[in-house]
């Protein structure tokens, strides 16, 4: 069983669920994100990922589909599958990403059972491939928020949120277990750390308001 780990170090019983319906509106002032209600002024495009949300009392389960863009509908995806030699896909979906600046960047999200692929809707542009192998935890806090951060020690890691986090998480545990004895530890947190670039740390802190959830994120 992997472990899921709390910011305290208590191994955590069970999985943490979450409320899945909103992603941040990215405001950046002196180099901090605030989320925003979703009522505010986003494009019509976006607005699926924005606002904020308190957790409600009784959650709502979704049920798991895995691939939500119809992978074998798009020939750049395929494409991409192909060259790298994986065929199976355990998740597909569009998130957004945050980059080294503080942007975020509207991707799709594929996780087959050998690695993680990060592409451009847009251009059908390969951007990453991480082997699932060189993963070796995820972050996450402990309010309702749909961050999450990949941690990849040998490279640099990922910030991205999606309305699907839970879903993403329970994968990539799972596919990395089936490959190996390793069992990725999922550690929760209202401020952590991770690589934006080889060369540059950043600070994520979550923090529980009237509105919902505030999240800042700043430079070490």
């Amino acid at each position: 069983m992997s472990r899921y780990l709390s910011n305290r170090g208590e191994t955590q019983a069970q999985k943490v669920r979450f409320d899945e319906g909103t992603i941040p509106e990215e405001d950046e002032v002196g180099g901090t994100l605030k989320l925003r209600p979703s009522e505010s002024n986003v494009t019509e495009d976006q607005e699926p990922f924005m606002g904020v949300k308190v957790r409600r009392k009784a959650s709502i389960h979704r049920d798991y589909l895995g691939d939500y863009v119809d992978v074998p509908s798009r020939p750049y995806l395929m494409k991409i599958l192909e060259k790298q030699g994986d065929k199976k896909v355990l998740f597909a979906d569009t998130v957004l990403k945050f980059t080294s600046t503080g942007k975020m960047k509207r991707r799709i999200l594929l996780v087959t059972d050998f690695a993680i692929y990060i592409v451009d809707p847009e251009s059908g542009a390969l951007k990453r491939r991480i082997a699932l192998a060189a993963v070796e935890k995820l972050y996450l806090s402990e309010l309702s928020d749909n961050f999450f951060a990949i941690i990849i020690p040998t490279e640099y890691d990922l910030l991205m949120a999606s309305t699907r986090k839970t879903e993403i998480v329970t994968i990539l545990v799972d596919a990395t277990k089936s490959q190996s004895d390793y069992e990725l530890d999922v550690l929760f947190s209202n401020r952590f750390e991770y690589n934006a670039t080889s060369e540059l740390v950043k600070e994520v802190q979550f923090e529980q308001v009237e509105a919902g959830v505030k999240t800042r994120i700043s430079r070490k």
